[in-house]
């Protein structure tokens, strides 16, 4: 089966294709695509839906690798409305 791992980070990205047996888990991509210990990944998501590391792929799956968030989106939205003219 035929997967896809997807690290992004902004304004670039880095795909691996890989072609791994029936049955194979998250675990199984990483450690075939060599980012296994790559410390920046803080989870894993397929096509955007959370999973782990035992979580079954399907052929034609996207596996992304999920990085911190750089700012909390309730303080950002705080922010911005704070900043907002008002009416």
């Amino acid at each position: 089966m035929k997967v896809e791992v997807i690290r992004a980070w902004p304004h670039r990205f880095e795909a691996v294709q890989l072609e791994l047996p029936e049955g194979a888990s998250v675990a199984d991509a990483l450690r075939e695509a060599g980012l296994e210990s790559d410390p920046e990944t803080t989870g894993y998501a397929v096509f955007g839906v959370r999973a782990d590391a035992a979580t079954r792929l399907r052929d034609g799956d996207r596996l992304e690798l999920l990085r911190p968030l750089q700012a909390d989106p309730k303080e950002s939205r705080r922010r911005r409305a704070q900043q907002a003219p008002r009416k």
